[in-house]
């Protein structure tokens, strides 16, 4: 197994729907790993196009509740590869997401919510 590591920063949280029951946010997504078939000799880390993302290895991890989501592609895709001569591997995105979020609003105006914003990895 990889060992992965994750952080998320919330950039917005751009609108809130209680007739929807979900609410839309900007989050930069940050994962890190260690592929030693990625090794090289340097003391200086590399940075790879994005859409070089494709002929690596990323773990699959998906937002739990998601309605819809996308990554921003202007003006190129908002994804970052950082390799460092060990071979450890810095992925970050940027992604809009929409998140079905259960409402109690029995006691509105003076209710308060509770939203969850949960990632998952899929096992393969």
């Amino acid at each position: 197994p990889v060992s992965v590591g994750m952080s998320l920063d919330i950039a917005s949280i751009d609108t809130i729907s209680e007739i929807n029951m979900d609410y839309t946010a900007t989050i930069f997504l940050r994962q890190r790993w260690t592929d030693e078939r990625l090794c090289f000799d340097g003391n200086k880390s590399l940075s790879l196009d994005g859409r070089l993302v494709e002929m690596l290895w990323v773990p699959d991890t998906f937002i739990v509740d998601s309605k819809k989501s996308f990554l921003h592609d202007i003006t190129v895709e908002n994804r970052l590869i950082r390799i460092y001569p060990n071979g450890t591997v810095l992925y970050a995105l940027r992604i809009t997401t929409t998140v079905a979020c259960s409402m109690d609003l029995t006691k509105y105006p003076m209710d308060k919510q509770t939203c969850t914003l949960q990632l998952e990895s899929c096992k393969t």
